[in-house]
């Protein structure tokens, strides 16, 4: 079988070094891919959202089976028109996919449907967002422009004067385009942060091993909020009490929101959480696989991936036994100096074989690309979040030490990570569970 996994990012290449274990596949191809996905699979100088061309390159090089990864292409409608043509294909349709492009109908569904989550209000223009924040008494509070903006578009102001220019970057000055139309403006939650990824055909809902985020840019949760500097697996904080509860009053509910909604949703369903003294609320939903949570899930993943996807798009997911490994994940991204704001590309990496770890004994590390790409035999930095160094181990400390010392290899000019990335969950307690 030839497989298409659509995107370019460490997601990406998560997801096709997984598909790669199973031995049906004969080919896979990436679009667009990057430098490191090139030793895993045929990369193809397309962009991700290039509908048209996309179709045409499957219909000529025999895809039984696709995937879609980003975001853009699904709020596009990737995967129907794939399904229209005959393709199996991974990921919801563009109705389903409204979940994540669309922050006010994200809020809107949880509020019909009694899903807990932040209490919100809408604004369609800046001068009634603007009046709002003059009377809002108390911070932080958070602003999210309604459409997708490369992860980006969610600021938590501080300060009166923070959510205001908030207000004008996203609906006056444009920043995000078209994403800020519309802005939700959200009470600010405190407590531990969950993420959860689940399968699901629309009847059956599977959720995976839970994740830690660590979105700021420096150590201690300093710095400005980025795409993701690193993640480990399973969070402490996500007790099995704890996800009874988050199956029975956020994931079952918001699948069968969906359904009555008319949408439903088949594919990769994302649950941002945040455990608060009044219990688990929704902050966000993706509709698709996270990112860099991707690094840390699947490989702790037993069942075959493939078999997986496959179920899910033939809506047999509960003929599958979904299991997880036992033991941790940590991956910790490399970025370059400066991300998420300006930063150079174009510097060789060094360290790596074949884009993965010198060293023959460097078992349980694997390194997933995001912003590289290949001249020849050599590996150059070409984005803001560059690599993302996974290791596996039995526990959640030997899974953070393989993943640092695998880091250690790897050099290239002003390579920058965070050095505490699972420290805050190696602490956890489970008297802290109701803590921040």
């Amino acid at each position: 079988m030839n497989i298409l996994v659509i995107g370019g990012g460490g997601r990406e290449h998560a997801i096709i070094r997984k598909l790669k274990e199973n031995p049906t596949v004969d080919l896979i191809y990436a679009i667009p891919g990057n430098g490191g996905i090139s030793y895993d699979a045929e990369c193809i100088d397309m962009k991700a959202t290039d509908l048209e061309r996309i179709l045409a390159f499957t219909e000529d090089h025999d895809i039984g089976f696709a995937v879609v990864g980003p975001d853009d292409p699904l709020a596009l409608g990737a995967v129907d028109l794939l399904l229209s043509r005959g393709i199996p294909t991974f990921g919801p349709s563009k109705d389903a996919a409204v979940i994540e492009s669309s922050k006010v109908f994200a809020k809107d569904l949880m509020q019909r449907y009694d899903i807990p989550t932040a209490t919100y209000d809408v604004f369609y223009t800046a001068e009634s967002a603007l009046d709002h924040v003059e009377r809002t008494k108390t911070y932080p509070i958070v602003l999210k422009a309604d459409g997708l903006a490369l992860g980006k578009g969610v600021i938590i102001a501080e300060t009166k004067e923070q959510a205001a220019q908030a207000v004008v970057n996203m609906m006056i000055q444009r920043v995000f385009g078209n994403s800020g139309d519309r802005i939700v403006i959200e009470e600010y939650l405190s407590g531990p942060e969950v993420s959860v990824l689940a399968f699901t055909d629309s009847k059956t809902l599977v959720p995976m091993v839970s994740s830690m985020d660590h979105k700021r840019a420096f150590d201690h949760d300093r710095g400005p909020n980025t795409g993701g500097m690193g993640t480990i697996a399973p969070n402490p904080y996500y007790t099995e009490e704890m996800a009874d509860r988050c199956m029975k009053e956020i994931f079952l509910p918001t699948m069968a929101a969906m359904n009555q909604e008319g949408r439903p949703f088949k594919g990769c369903l994302y649950f941002g959480l945040m455990l608060t003294e009044q219990g688990p609320k929704v902050i966000e939903y993706n509709c698709r696989f996270g990112d860099p949570e991707t690094q840390v899930v699947l490989p702790l993943l037993a069942t075959d991936l493939l078999t997986i996807l496959q179920a899910v798009v033939s809506e047999d997911l509960a003929s599958v036994p979904v299991a997880f490994r036992e033991g941790a994940a940590c991956c910790v991204v490399a970025a370059s100096g400066g991300y998420p704001g300006a930063y150079s590309t174009g510097y060789p990496i060094r360290g790596l074989s074949d884009g993965q770890p010198r060293d023959p004994h460097s078992h349980g590390v694997s390194v997933y690309h995001a912003g590289t790409r290949r001249e020849e035999d050599r590996l150059l930095t070409a984005g803001g979040r560059v690599l993302g160094v996974t290791g596996v181990g039995p526990d959640l400390e030997s899974a953070i030490e393989r993943a640092y010392k695998g880091i250690a290899e790897i050099d290239f000019e002003d390579i920058h990570y965070r050095r505490d990335i699972g420290r805050r969950a190696l602490l956890w307690q489970p008297s802290d569970e109701s803590k921040e």
